[in-house]
């Protein structure tokens, strides 16, 4: 096996606390560099992974031979410069979701991909985990009978205005932060697209800080709530003729809690755990080996940009007040 050497551009607490450890767990992979000009920040890499390389600009990063793949948890307004600019230096990338703030900006993205020749991808980690296959398995399956209803829930409290989330001009906002949880696991679950929305938005400063939304597929309904303005919470229900399923940890599994799935039907729960399992050394596995062999990745740039899609349809219904 090929080992994937990574470099990371940018020394992000989230590239840090996660992506980092995620890259130097992951089989197949190793964690070669980080890209900062902070001594402080590359002192943190250095003593979490000793030997790492540190470049001082992402620019010499992305010209080091010695680096095969490229991960990118810059900010979100930054995603779509820096994932061309990796695959114009012929380096595959992983990028944070969400890897573009407006669906139409994909089309450059999947047109560099197939000129360069490279992986690149939206670093959607949920798509990797486990539960979200089993949930796709059993609801194709006919385990709630006629899926009618879903319905999605995501919160966390952070009103701190230093922070990137709680910035216009940086892509902040809830729905671009955390709607891409809800919103990618229904179509990765179902397979179906969004055909219309409604939606009622609280916004701060030209960014959005908690919206209700209800989208119409074309076989089901599912509403939806976000904020970053509320304690944290996290759930996802699937209500069908003959039963429900119910994810309480589907985004952070154990991370906030354990990673489980209840199929509900009458008087009968049947739960399935996952203890222990990291979606994110599962992405980096899924996204080397994808490297390595040619085979599909799981989350390629034309299903996330559905997704991009159905947050465009949300902000269209109820825009930022002018």
């Amino acid at each position: 096996m090929k080992t994937i050497r990574w470099g990371i551009l940018g020394a992000s607490n989230f590239a840090r606390q996660h992506m980092g450890p995620a890259i130097h767990a992951a089989r197949g992979a190793q964690l070669a560099a980080v890209a900062t000009s902070s001594d402080e920040k590359a002192a943190a890499f250095s003593e979490l992974f000793p030997g790492i390389r540190i470049h001082k600009s992402y620019d010499a990063l992305l010209t080091d031979s010695q680096i095969d793949a490229v991960y990118v948890p810059l900010p979100n307004h930054l995603h779509v410069e820096w994932t061309l600019r990796a695959l114009a230096a012929g380096k595959p990338v992983l990028c944070e979701k969400p890897i573009t703030l407006q669906a139409g900006e994909f089309d450059r993205l999947i047109a560099a991909r197939d000129a360069a020749g490279k992986l690149a991808a939206e670093a959607y980690m949920v798509v990797h985990h486990p539960q979200w296959i089993r949930a796709k398995e059993m609801i194709a399956d006919g385990a709630i009978g006629k899926l009618t209803d879903v319905r999605g829930a995501f919160s966390y409290n952070n009103p701190d205005p230093g922070n990137i989330r709680n910035q216009a001009e940086s892509g902040g906002g809830a729905l671009p932060d955390i709607g891409v949880y809800p919103l990618g696991t229904v179509r990765f679950v179902t397979g179906e697209e969004p055909v219309s929305a409604t939606a009622r938005i609280t916004w701060v400063d030209g960014y959005d800080t908690t919206s209700r939304s209800h989208l119409v597929f074309p076989s089901f309904e599912m509403s939806m709530m976000l904020s970053t303005r509320l304690a944290p919470y996290q759930e996802m229900v699937f209500h069908g003729d003959k039963g429900l399923l119910r994810l309480d940890y589907p985004f952070n599994a154990n991370v906030h809690g354990e990673a489980r799935l209840d199929l509900i039907r009458g008087n009968e729960t049947i739960t399935e755990r996952w203890p222990g399992v990291n979606h994110y050394v599962l992405q980096v596995q899924n996204f080397g080996e994808s490297l390595r062999s040619g085979a599909p990745y799981p989350c390629p740039l034309e299903f996330s940009r559905g997704t991009q899609a159905a947050m465009d349809m949300i902000f269209a219904a109820d825009p930022a007040p002018s």
